[in-house]
């Protein structure tokens, strides 16, 4: 049985959470308001519970599932666990991180009248972004 990990985020907003989820490959993502149990890789229900869950059968046979567990402070910890760290590592959080304040930065300006014109992304993973406000 492995055990699990939870890791620190800035991730605040759950839908943005989805979003990102769905940028680096997770297309079904559960969103609960209540905790729910994740599932080990054997089918066993563990201890672990998390709000925004990606299950098992979505990420590989012999994976656990990742979660997102909402803190006290409204962030959300990733849940991982250790087998799932070797694919699942900082470096994939901090992708989805990035993903993740792409769609927040994204979603606030376009709520204050702004409109993406063109949108790059450069070679070391950079994302420019030109937007335009009309008056």
């Amino acid at each position: 049985m492995s055990h699990f990990t939870r890791l620190k985020t800035a991730i605040r907003d759950p839908f943005c959470l989805v979003k990102a989820l769905a940028d680096v490959g997770f297309k079904d993502v559960e969103v609960h308001t209540t905790a729910q149990p994740l599932i080990g890789y054997e089918g066993g229900v563990r201890s672990e519970t998390a709000e925004v869950i990606v299950r098992r059968k979505h990420i590989g046979a012999a994976s656990n599932d990742i979660g997102f567990k909402r803190r006290e402070d409204g962030t959300f910890d990733a849940v991982i666990s250790g087998y799932d760290r070797w694919t699942y590592s900082q470096a994939w959080l901090d992708k989805l991180s990035q993903r993740y304040a792409y769609h927040v930065a994204r979603g606030r300006l376009l709520a204050q009248g702004f409109n993406l014109v063109t949108e790059e992304t450069a070679k070391d993973g950079g994302i420019h972004l030109v937007l335009r406000r009309m008056a």
